[in-house]
């Protein structure tokens, strides 16, 4: 379902309960755009759902930290019918579920965010004690859920860590203030942000190149601090690799080190691509640029696939003024650009200004096939599945034989491979009308591809077309 209808049904729920229809609506829209705040794409999706294409961007992140709350916590509308008994309300927590759902299709979500969502529909669920397991939320986003997100009670989720699927997240409660309002979290000490990194699968130079970087800017903050001349070291990092191999999940950890260094005063990423940077006429790209510019202060701007802006006088513009905002707020901002390894060397190329900014370059190797059969496994772990031995040494099998080119997934490889074997795993105990716990859980060799006599007939469509 797309995010107009799914705010259409919203309302249609908040109308039976009595509820203001604009205020549902924008409840539902807000939302939306907390969870979607880090896809690329999502903002300018986003304002053409919720009716006002010709906005700036700013409105989407603003309605976005409005609403940030809400993902771990129940919406005031939903709140509200829980405390006064609604019966409108399990309906209205659905609704909200779906919301979330259709928030993750405004563009190419990630893994991490598409787990977040899912523990927020979740977390809105069990606001009227429906279950608290990711395993039971929303259908859409079931098939990619990564629990290790087992949900405590409501308003205790933390949903703001780095990638789930590959660390765990956090069960320590939120507080709260007389008034309701979240207070706010302690951040993650500079140990438990490195312990996360050495925890992620894989990126052995990824994580050295790093863990060097962080102690260079540590000893120059040190050196500040004690009066001592210190080097001027760009903070600002060029990060090279295929999709899939990790580039979101490190620079959120990266936001977060460089908070705990002192060196940024929030600590959050905001990820966008082209599209959120460029306007369509000439003149209204630097403002668009300084707007998003504005939202990443005190944290990190993560552009990726960044070289689609040395396409054009368009993206040059956008360029000369994120190098002119990064000059203006160098004390309180970091940029990422991400991408293949040759065209980001020719999008550094097309100013002056890119290449003495980014002097520090962190390549993203692709995945052993070893490492994939790790984040295959963790991943089917944490979605209370248990993948044979057999089906691990198959699933490592098939991944030898994908060509690593630029046009292969690495991590979504093997989380793709996952979402089709747990629907396999579905499809293959349809005769079995009382599966046991093991047989629940358990997923074979079988799982992972369809067998090659298997009858058109005896498998859904999407299994056969993709088997």
């Amino acid at each position: 379902m797309s995010l107009v209808p799914a705010l259409d049904a919203l309302v249609e729920v908040g109308r039976a309960a009595g509820l203001d229809e604009p205020a549902v609506r924008d409840e539902g829209a807000r939302l939306a755009a907390a969870v979607a705040e880090s896809v690329p794409g999502a903002a300018a999706a986003w304002l053409v759902a919720v009716g006002s294409p010709d906005a700036t961007f700013g409105a989407f992140f603003s309605a976005a930290s409005s609403a940030r709350r809400w993902r771990s916590s129940p919406t005031d509308l939903l709140a509200g019918l829980v405390a006064a008994g609604s019966p409108h309300a399990e309906g209205y927590a659905t609704a909200l579920a779906g919301v979330v759902s259709a928030a993750c299709d405004l563009g190419p979500a990630e893994i991490d965010v598409i787990a977040r969502a899912s523990a927020t529909a979740a977390v809105q669920r069990a606001a009227v004690g429906g279950p608290r397991s990711v395993a039971f939320v929303d259908p859409e986003l079931q098939a990619l859920q990564l629990p290790d997100l087992r949900l405590p009670e409501p308003r205790l989720l933390d949903t703001t860590g780095p990638d789930p699927e590959r660390t765990p997240a956090s069960s320590a409660p939120t507080a709260w203030t007389p008034d309701g309002a979240p207070e706010p979290k302690p951040a993650k000490t500079l140990e438990e942000l490195l312990a996360e990194l050495d925890a992620l699968v894989g990126l052995a130079r990824v994580k050295a190149e790093i863990r060097q970087q962080t102690q260079l800017l540590r000893v120059e903050r040190l050196r500040t601090e004690a009066g001592l001349t210190a080097p001027t070291l760009t903070r600002h990092l060029v990060f090279l690799g295929n999709p899939g191999t990790g580039k979101t999940t490190v620079a959120r950890l990266v936001a977060g080190i460089y908070q705990a260094l002192g060196l940024l005063t929030k600590g959050h990423l905001v990820e966008v691509d082209r599209s959120e940077l460029v306007a369509g006429y000439l003149g209204q790209t630097a403002v668009k640029t300084s707007e998003v510019v504005a939202t990443a202060l005190g944290g990190v701007l993560f552009v990726d696939e960044a070289y689609g802006l040395a396409e054009d006088q368009y993206g040059a513009e956008a360029v000369n003024t994120l190098v002119k905002d990064m000059e203006d707020h160098r004390d309180d901002l970091v940029v990422i650009v991400a991408g293949y390894p040759g065209p980001m060397a020719t999008f550094l190329a097309t100013n002056p200004g890119l290449e003495s900014r980014f002097s520090t370059t962190v390549e993203f190797d692709d995945y052993t096939d070893a490492e994939l059969r790790e984040i295959f496994a963790r991943a089917a772990a944490k979605a209370d599945f248990e993948p044979t031995p057999e089906c691990l040494a198959r699933f490592e099998e098939l991944a030898s034989l994908q060509i690593r080119d630029e046009g292969f997934g690495n991590g979504r490889y093997a989380r793709n491979v996952l979402d089709q074997a747990i629907t396999r795993h579905a499809w293959r105990l349809r005769d079995v009308e009382h599966p046991t716990v093991d047989q629940l859980r358990l997923l074979l060799p079988e799982d992972l591809v369809a067998p090659a006599d298997e009858n058109a007939q005896d498998q859904p469509d999407h299994l056969e077309e993709s088997a």
